[in-house]
């Protein structure tokens, strides 16, 4: 625990500017991020005596080793800054917004040359349309179907799409009618994009406009004596106010607004979001969070208008946002909305009247929603604080462990020996700081071998991080085992992440496993991280230099936590360790030539026809390939010679021996990479 005072800024040094400012642990990871009309004034108040501080700040103060401040022109800017800090940073002691549930959306892919519409989840892709988000899928696709009759767009999938051009025929929606059938040339492309921008037009909600143009249609028909004609439009008006039917309308006016309620209470806090488009209930979201930071409601509802338009920019703002509480001050933040919708917005609470009634229904949602996250036992604040405190008090530490990072051992009957390191903080899985390792100092089956190294290569990495930073004198006994390993050991070159070390590593196996880890910290001088294993047979906790293990009782929450981390590190060893193997057995010869690329592969099998007849190539005949070098092509014939010849392709009908003439006439991609 740090004290405050030792990286307290002197005084005068802080700017009375606004600005955003961070603060850092003693591993440098940005822990809070905030932001202040007057630098000095905001940062002096977290300088104070402890006894008077919340004591969530009081954590985070104590936790920290340094802070730093940007300075900017406006407040806006520094809730701009703030915005992109957080989620750069993602620091542990800001408001995180998670979503309670996957909410659906109905998706128009205005970026593909024939726009679809479909079903939705997760992140929001540039280029398309988005509605809703609603509650439930099946919802979406009610609604889709009732309209597909006037707007016949596009719904099916890429391949049936491909295949039904090729086939030149459509598939069933363009036989009844509730697709244009673009696939194959009904429609050309822009009359078929038109559709769909009719179909955005009217979930955008301007529904009145489009209904009298078909009521006007229909009429002219029934004039003109095309009664079919009309009977058509007539379905299609009947159709169309179906669909709006299941939107029912809610404010008069037809506004186009959002809502957001907030529920609370000490610990945590719930978010529901009712987005409002001409007057009907478009879509519905929800977010729970942990309070990790001392917030108030007009807090919690500034990180959710963050949330909620970080990334939007014109109709995806609407004209007004409609609060449980404003903002203190609130002319940054209708601002910073006005400049991302590109006009004026409102924000303000409702006073009276049927905007009042329909908030009041938003926040019974949110109470109903932080009611049905406290069931949730991963995600209870509380449960989580009492398992950490349990495994504390098992293994004998001096503080809840709030970063345990566990290692497993995979393979399959001794080969593609893989490993997984999982980590959790909090209580809670980090996916994006899990991590897979390859055996590579031995070849076989060596459990306990193997979680040496892995050990010791996860924190030989963080020694070095350490180095660079100038924090770590290196032992002299580990001096050359960290030489050894000098290339980066994670999947995606971030080696930064092996610069924040565990409170405890857990290893999924008993005494050998735990010893072996163990081994491998002292080897490299690491003594300030606790080791302990979790055997699979009796669930028993095996600690280093121990006889007997550690029995936790069956309805611990502590056990559970542990039995958490381990089988999601062996989850993660046997995805990895069997997609290795897939890959393995999908190999040829060519994916064993170094340097050697998939682009450059195809070029060689499509002008050769076949593995075998590039065998048969010489150097310079390799060399005509587009692409491919003299070094190149000499390593490929030196790779090949090597290489064991390719069986004789067998009809399997009639037992006739397949020329290679024969061979090369089909797709030769794939038949290449099984030669």
């Amino acid at each position: 625990m740090a004290d405050p005072s030792s990286y307290r800024p002197k005084p005068g040094q802080i700017p009375e500017s606004p600005g955003v400012y961070k603060f850092r642990d003693e591993h440098g990871r940005v822990i809070y991020v905030g932001k202040a009309k007057s630098l000095r004034q905001r940062l002096s108040s977290y300088f104070q005596d402890l006894a008077n501080l919340h004591p969530r700040t009081r954590t985070m103060v104590t936790t920290a080793a340094a802070v730093e401040w940007t300075v900017v022109s406006t407040e806006v800017e520094a809730l701009q800054l703030e915005y992109s800090w957080i989620k750069e940073f993602d620091p542990r002691f800001n408001v995180k917004y998670r979503d309670d549930k996957s909410y659906p959306s109905l998706a128009v892919t205005l970026n593909e040359e024939f726009p679809r519409v479909q079903v939705m989840r997760g992140a929001k892709k540039k280029g398309v349309r988005y509605f809703g988000p609603y509650a439930h899928a099946w919802a979406i696709r009610e609604t889709v179907d009732l309209m597909l009759r006037v707007f016949p767009v596009r719904t099916c999938s890429a391949g049936v799409f491909k295949r039904s051009a090729q086939i030149g025929r459509p598939c069933l929606l363009g036989y009844i009618g509730k697709c244009s059938a673009p696939c194959v040339g009904r429609v050309s492309a822009q009359e078929h994009r038109e559709l769909a921008e009719e179909f955005c037009d009217f979930m955008a909600g301007r529904t009145g406009t489009y209904i009298r143009r078909l009521e006007q249609r229909m009429q002219e028909a029934a004039e003109e004596m095309e009664y079919e004609k009309a009977a058509r439009l007539r379905d299609d008006i009947g159709a169309l106010k179906r669909a709006m039917e299941k939107n029912a309308v809610v404010l008069a006016d037809a506004t186009d607004a959002d809502l957001i309620a907030v529920a609370e209470d000490e610990l945590e806090a719930a978010v529901q979001i009712f987005h409002v488009r001409g007057g009907r209930v478009r879509g519905q979201r929800g977010w729970v969070t942990d309070k990790v930071e001392a917030v108030d409601t007009a807090d919690l509802v500034e990180h959710a208008l963050q949330q909620l338009y970080g990334e939007e920019r014109g109709d995806a703002v609407p004209k007004e946002v409609l609060v449980p509480a404003v903002p203190e001050p609130a002319e940054p933040v209708t601002q910073w909305l006005s400049e991302r919708r590109g006009s004026r917005v409102d924000l303000r609470i409702p006073q009276r009247g049927d905007k009042k009634d329909l908030m009041a229904t938003v926040q019974r949602n949110a109470q109903q929603a932080l009611a049905l996250h406290k069931t949730k036992r991963a995600s209870d604040l509380t449960t989580r604080s009492r398992a950490l405190e349990e495994v504390a008090e098992a293994l004998g530490l001096d503080s809840a462990p709030l970063r345990i990072e566990c290692f497993d051992i995979s393979h399959f009957q001794g080969d593609d020996v893989v490993a997984s390191m999982v980590v959790f903080e909090d209580g809670l899985a980090r996916k994006g700081e899990y991590r897979r390792f390859q055996i590579k100092s031995f070849a076989g089956q060596d459990d306990v071998r193997s979680m040496h190294e892995v050990v010791g290569r996860r924190f030989r990495r963080y020694l070095q991080e350490k180095q660079k930073m100038g924090e770590w004198e290196e032992p002299e006994e580990a001096h050359e085992a960290t030489e050894e390993t000098s290339g980066p050991l994670d999947d995606d070159g971030r080696p930064k992440r092996f610069a924040y070390p565990p409170q405890l590593v857990v290893v999924d196996g008993g005494q050998p496993q735990v010893a072996a880890a163990k081994r491998a910290l002292d080897e490299l001088g690491v003594d300030d991280v606790a080791v302990c294993g979790l055997a699979k047979r009796l669930e028993e906790v095996w600690l280093p230099d121990e006889e007997d293990p550690v029995v936790l009782p069956r309805s611990s929450e502590g056990l559970y936590l542990l039995q958490r981390v381990r089988d999601e590190a062996h989850r993660f060893a046997i995805t990895y360790q069997r997609s290795k193997r897939a890959k393995s057995m999908k190999a040829g010869p060519l994916d064993s030539v170094p340097g050697l690329g998939e682009s450059r592969k195809q070029a060689l099998l499509k002008h050769f026809g076949s593995v075998k007849r590039l065998r048969a190539a010489t150097v310079e005949q390799i060399c005509e390939v587009p692409g491919v070098g003299r070094k190149t092509a000499e390593t490929v014939a030196a790779a090949l010679t090597g290489a064991a010849p390719a069986a004789p392709a067998v009809n399997t009908a009639t037992g006739e021996i397949i020329e290679d003439e024969a061979a090369s006439s089909a797709p030769s991609a794939s038949r290449g990479t099984r030669s």
